[in-house]
């Protein structure tokens, strides 16, 4: 497996191994994690963020950190010479002569490959518009298998917003590699892509429901997500679908007792206040699992493990 020098542009591009392997060296990094390192003393990453993040941007400079590296970028492209007019390729054709590999989030979907073909260093996608967010996949699974101990023979359901939500996209290829069985729930209107269910059919097992109630106590896995306002056309269709599912402890009363909820976060009203307290719930540990993913493939990409 060559992990060097690669860029992390989708999931599909990635064989079951090579992930699996991903999920070794993240486990790996967790003792790391705690204490430091500097196996990546003096080299630099570039944080490039055309839109909004919390958990991915600080996650990534967090692990470079952690690993004994630095970072440089911008979380506004207003503060950039994007404002003047300068265009992605030459951002990145700039950025590449101070960084030894870029992390790239952008509104268009397309832009992280169009990026990573002009760049000669490593590019990570970030997040390209409602496409996909490959390491957020990465961190999904590898808080599964911390949680439940594996991914194969998994029910495992994903809710909300399967049409505009990219981590969902990434998740559901990264899932196909394995033996699950899928629910996708959500409005019609919300559906999983047509272009997602066609590349994992014949893969994996995938349903697809508009009733939440009927498949909780079948599920091991509820991965609920937010009903992304930002990426509707227009405002009027956003409001029919406002508020679709709501994961409140009525409707977990017959979920199985080792059932565990993953939320990419950020969250609006899709999972209340009230079932942080469960034992269902396992997004803030999700979080955690940002930093020692992206530790592992910083180190990977760049050189410093195998």
């Amino acid at each position: 497996m060559r992990f060097k020098g690669r860029d992390v542009i989708s999931i599909k591009d990635f064989t079951k191994d090579e992930v699996n392997h991903i999920l070794r060296v993240a486990g790996e990094m967790e003792p790391l994690a705690k204490k430091g390192s500097d196996m990546l003393r003096g080299r630099i990453l570039a944080t490039l963020f055309f839109e909004p993040s919390t958990r991915t941007r600080l996650s990534f400079e967090t692990a470079m950190y952690k690993l004994g590296g630095t970072t440089i970028g911008f979380a506004e492209p207003e503060i950039s010479s994007v404002r003047k007019g300068e265009s992605l390729a030459d951002t990145v054709r700039v950025v590449e002569n101070y960084a030894d590999i870029i992390v790239l989030r952008h509104p268009l979907e397309g832009a992280a490959r169009f990026a990573a073909e002009y760049a000669e260093v490593p590019v990570i996608n970030a997040g390209s518009g409602a496409e996909e967010h490959p390491t957020q996949a990465l961190l999904d699974l590898y808080t599964i298998v911390k949680e439940m101990g594996r991914i194969d023979g998994l029910k495992i359901a994903l809710a909300g917003d399967l049409r505009f939500g990219r981590t969902v996209h990434s998740l559901a290829y990264a899932l196909s590699l394995y033996d699950v069985k899928l629910y996708m729930v959500s409005p019609p209107t919300l559906r999983m892509r047509s272009e997602v269910l066609e590349d994992i059919k014949g893969r994996v097992e995938a349903v697809e429901t508009e009733d939440m109630e009927s498949i909780i106590p079948e599920i091991d896995v509820l991965y609920v997500t937010r009903i992304q306002k930002e990426r509707f056309p227009d405002p009027a269709e956003y409001e029919k679908v406002r508020g679709s599912y709501r994961v409140d402890l009525n409707t977990l009363r017959n979920a199985k007792d080792n059932l565990i909820i993953l939320h990419p976060l950020p969250r609006t009203d899709e999972v209340p206040p009230e079932v942080d307290m469960t034992p269902y719930a396992k997004y803030f540990k999700q979080v955690w699992s940002g930093v020692v993913v992206r530790m592992a493939l910083l180190a990977l990409l760049l050189g410093a493990v195998e």
